[in-house]
């Protein structure tokens, strides 16, 4: 028999643990409050960065695009919206949800190389398409060494 020491706050700690967790998954995680952050979802998304301008991808599929809000302050972008009704499944009391629903929410802060007044948005097949020109006066140019 193996004698193990006893941890009197052990299991309180787990349990403060598990509470953490719950609420980190909720959006409600402490000093997050403020933000109102809070979401049921989170969409996937691809950023890439290109020459002139950046595009974000992000998968809303079943998301009506004028259920969408993107909006743009201070350097952040925020994309939020909401996705109905999910299918759902009903026999003999037993009810099942696969897919996500409710509200999303996804922020992004901008380099100061971005151009907020000239942002476009469009939604395509599931697939939410935001680009994010760059200003003229920052992009990279090539100097030529004579010699």
């Amino acid at each position: 028999m193996a004698i193990t020491r006893y941890e009197p706050w052990s299991l309180i700690n787990q349990l403060q643990e598990e509470i953490n967790r719950l609420f980190e998954s909720r959006g409600l995680a402490p000093g997050r409050e403020q933000e109102g952050t809070v979401a049921d979802w989170v969409p996937a998304v691809d950023i890439r960065e290109e020459a002139d301008r950046f595009v974000i991808l992000a998968d809303v599929p079943g998301v009506d695009p004028k259920d969408i809000e993107i909006t743009m302050d201070n350097g952040v972008l925020t994309i939020k919206g909401e996705r109905e009704t999910a299918s759902e499944e009903e026999r003999e009391g037993y009810r099942r949800i696969e897919r996500a629903r409710g509200t999303f929410m996804r922020r992004f802060t901008l380099p100061d190389t971005a151009d907020a007044e000239h942002i476009s948005a469009r939604s395509r097949n599931g697939v939410l398409e935001i680009v994010i020109p760059k200003h003229e006066r920052v992009q990279p140019r090539k100097i030529t060494v004579e010699g």
